[in-house]
């Protein structure tokens, strides 16, 4: 067993360590809202438990026993978004912090029923791949909008900001996953995105355009 706290950091360090080699003591406490002092702490705690290979000034990575920890409370956290949205029809933008509590439950048995009982989802209802029992992850090769050119088409597949704000701009603008998007052009003033969904025209951002995950 682990503490919430141990969880977390783990979690943190897997997520950080999707952009680069090696998760510096800064990054940490950033994506924890944690003072580095309190950050180094808790790593040497982690490194004695041989769940991350952690030297001072060579940056954090995890241990096999870190990272099977660290998906599996993964797999946990976006099983439960997907249950939280699709069977108890809360919205997308709601669901992060309860899953965040629900993440730490314990039971494998819980957490594979619940997976049966959904039918196996392999993402969650912001896109990200939901890893399987055995921790293996399905990722889908997706490209930011920002990337796409004039004329290309291509499904919004996923979603790299989860703040609330950016998700209820999505659905008030009907950018939602599944959405089939065009790039049919570009605002002389920003350079932002005219899209087109076959219903309707879209001028974004490039903010917006750049956390919008886009399956070609």
């Amino acid at each position: 067993m682990h503490s919430f706290t141990e969880e977390n950091y783990l979690k943190a360090i897997f997520h950080l360590l999707l952009k680069t080699q090696s998760a510096t003591t800064n990054e940490i406490a950033a994506a924890t809202g944690t003072k580095a002092a309190s950050v180094t702490d808790m790593l040497k705690k982690l490194a004695e438990k041989k769940l991350i290979n952690y030297a001072r000034y060579q940056g954090v990575t995890l241990t096999d026993s870190g990272e099977r920890i660290a998906v599996g409370i993964v797999r946990k956290h976006r099983l439960w978004e997907h249950f939280l949205v699709d069977k108890l029809k809360f919205k997308w933008d709601e669901v992060h912090e309860m899953a965040e509590e629900l993440e730490h439950i314990s039971s494998t048995e819980l957490i594979n029923r619940l997976d049966e009982f959904m039918g196996h989802p392999q993402f969650d209802p912001h896109g990200d791949p939901i890893p399987d029992c055995n921790g293996r992850i399905s990722n889908q090769h997706l490209q930011s909008a920002l990337h796409l050119k004039k004329d290309q088409t291509g499904k919004i597949a996923a979603v790299a900001d989860h703040s609330p704000a950016f998700l209820q701009y999505l659905e008030k603008t009907q950018l939602t996953i599944g959405q089939t998007i065009t790039v049919t052009g570009l605002t002389d003033y920003d350079m932002a995105l005219v899209l087109n969904n076959s219903q309707n025209e879209f001028n974004i951002s490039r903010e917006v355009a750049k956390n919008l995950l886009i399956l070609v």
